[in-house]
């Protein structure tokens, strides 16, 4: 659209699968957890794209471009002829990209005007938090599982099953630190906690629910001696890979 010569762009890392994200833009109801109840998109070019903010303010647009796991396009203006861009009137375009962590988010909203423009931008920087978080709790849904199998890891005499464990829920380069621990790796992990049974054993476990946001993880923890003594308890703040696995974790006594 060349009546569009203003843009806003926003790029953001997402800690999940690159096809995962891509489905918030062909699934209606995947799009409805973002923007709200009521809205619906058709993945396909010519599809429609129907918003409902929570304050029955309504968006429609037409989906103008679509490259299966990489990029959408489409049109966005407002039913209510007082608001800033009428239906058809400005352009969207999010470009996704492999990217270590998960996947790079790329953003650019054109307007034919600079006041519209600086308008979204405190939107944009809001719906795509929420955007973020709602593919994060998909993506990590399991989470609870995955820091269960950590702690029964620590907890875990036998050196074969305690290997196990961690292959399942922490990823290969994973990281540690605490007061007594500044590890990289799963291979000096297993070491530390080989030591850990020997010096101190005892068995560990979460008290109360995961809370996650965007991919980070805070859990409370009790460590028991071995007649059942409270021997500490403090809180873990866990940082969850693409895949869902722990990359690396923080122990605060």
């Amino acid at each position: 659209m060349n009546d569009l010569p203003h843009s806003l762009d926003r790029s953001l890392v997402i800690r999940a699968p690159r096809d995962l994200v891509f489905r918030y833009f062909t699934d209606s109801e995947r799009f409805a957890r973002w923007w709200g109840a009521g809205s619906r998109i058709e993945g396909r070019v010519g599809g429609a794209v129907h918003i409902v903010y929570p304050n029955g303010v309504v968006a429609r647009g037409t989906i103008t471009a679509l490259d299966a796991g990489r990029r959408v396009v489409f049109t966005y203006g407002y039913e209510d002829p007082q608001k800033p861009i009428p239906v058809g009137g400005s352009l969207v375009t999010i470009t996704l990209h492999d990217h270590a962590d998960g996947t790079r988010l790329e953003l650019r909203h054109d307007f034919a005007g600079a006041a519209a423009r600086d308008q979204h931008v405190p939107g944009w920087r809001f719906q795509l938090a929420l955007f973020t978080n709602a593919v994060a709790d998909e993506a990590h849904g399991a989470v609870e599982g995955c820091v269960d199998a950590w702690f029964a890891a620590w907890s875990e005499r036998d050196a074969a099953r305690r290997r196990e464990l961690l292959v399942r829920c922490t990823t290969d380069d994973v990281r540690m630190q605490d007061r007594w621990s500044c590890l990289a790796g799963r291979t000096e992990l297993l070491e530390h906690m080989a030591v850990c049974m020997v010096h101190a054993p005892g068995s560990i476990r979460r008290t109360g629910p995961v809370r996650q946001c965007q991919a980070r993880a805070l859990v409370d923890w009790v460590i028991t001696d071995p007649a059942g003594g409270t021997r500490g308890q403090g809180t873990n703040v866990i940082e969850l890979a693409a895949d869902g696995r722990i990359a690396g974790v923080t122990g605060f006594w």
